[in-house]
């Protein structure tokens, strides 16, 4: 038997206990390439390549999500199961993830122990602290090898490849989808078909995710808490918008303005006001015919791939607040 002298952990090889014996040395030998991040196993490494490859070889036999650790798939399944194994002993709680569990420990005693070494934000969990530092260097780490574009998150990443690649066609309007299942929630567009139906009111739904997120408004239930503060919301994607407010992110641009939003819906309000109307208007009896029309189509690609790349972030971050807050947006004097 292969004992740690440190804590008195017992390993069935010696390789174990050597590998072991890194996370109280904090020994990292194993480098990266392409970035400067450090691991204590070569295994490790090769998974954390795959982000800057945008490889995903794990892929879910239910939806068509990919993966690029087994260990992710292995979790991202309890989603489909609604397995919640792991709870806090100080509410009532579950959790898919143990790491999940721990940053949510952390909104009971308010603990912040990542904090940016250029500003006073401090985080829960070091995900986001790395997220948020990107605002500060303007780093894009996760880039496409079909274009020149790069991008901050490696699921903007994954989605933007899709777009490279169109696979099937909608029969009615000629829009193109990468995946057949998006094909099929589009057409009930043109069909109106809404198979999902509320059990507890009238209201139907083209998607059975918005019948779920639907159920909610009945039950109360908002599952998805921010790690920044105490506020739970229906939608992960609400979740997802609201952090921004946290991280001070803006990843949606108005290239005319140069003026930054923190949603695409914003973005797209931005787009349609007097004064940015006014600026196309200056710029197009100023610009030749020919460049000025080639700028117009350049915006209009650009709202059409910002809108794709957060299709779920449909609303501004007031809105989702209010939501949250149980609040009626028409009982509020404007």
């Amino acid at each position: 038997m292969n004992t740690c002298d440190i804590c008195d952990k017992n390993f069935t090889q010696k390789s174990y206990l050597v590998v072991h014996m890194r996370v109280h040395t904090g020994e990292k030998p194993f480098s990266c390439d392409q970035c400067e991040k450090t691991f204590t196993t070569i295994s490790n490494l090769t998974v954390h390549k795959r982000i800057h490859k945008g490889e995903k070889p794990f892929s879910c036999d239910q939806c068509e999500k990919k993966f690029s650790d087994s260990s992710d798939l292995t979790k991202h399944k309890r989603i489909h199961t609604g397995e919640k194994p792991y709870s806090c002993d100080q509410c009532e709680k579950t959790f898919s993830q143990i790491s999940n569990l721990t940053a949510h420990k952390r909104i009971h005693n308010s603990e912040k122990p990542f904090s940016c070494d250029q500003c006073e934000k401090t985080f829960s969990q070091i995900s986001n602290l790395t997220v948020h530092k990107r605002i500060h260097t303007g780093e894009k780490i996760f880039s496409c090898d079909q274009c020149e574009k790069a991008f901050k998150h490696d699921s903007h990443l994954t989605e933007h490849k899709r777009r490279h690649i169109f696979l099937v066609s909608c029969d009615q309007c000629k829009k193109t989808f990468s995946r057949k299942s998006d094909l099929t929630r589009h057409k009930r567009i043109h069909t109106g078909e809404k198979p999902y139906s509320c059990d507890q009111c009238e209201k139907r739904f083209r998607q059975n995710s918005d019948l779920t997120t639907h159920k909610r408004t009945h039950t109360g239930e908002k599952p998805f808490a921010c790690d920044q503060c105490e506020k739970y919301f229906y939608k992960s994607s609400d979740l997802n918008v609201h952090k921004r407010i946290h991280t001070g992110e803006k990843p949606y641009s108005c290239k005319l303005c140069n003026k930054h939003y923190t949603s695409s819906s914003n973005l797209s309000g931005h787009k349609k006001s007097p004064g940015h109307l006014e600026k196309m208007k200056t710029f197009n009896n100023t610009v030749p015919t020919s460049v000025s029309i080639s700028l117009i189509k350049c915006e209009e690609v650009y709202i059409k791939e910002e809108i794709k790349e957060e299709e779920i972030f449909e609303e501004d971050p007031l809105s989702i607040q209010m939501r949250a807050d149980n609040i009626d947006p028409l009982s509020i004097d404007m």
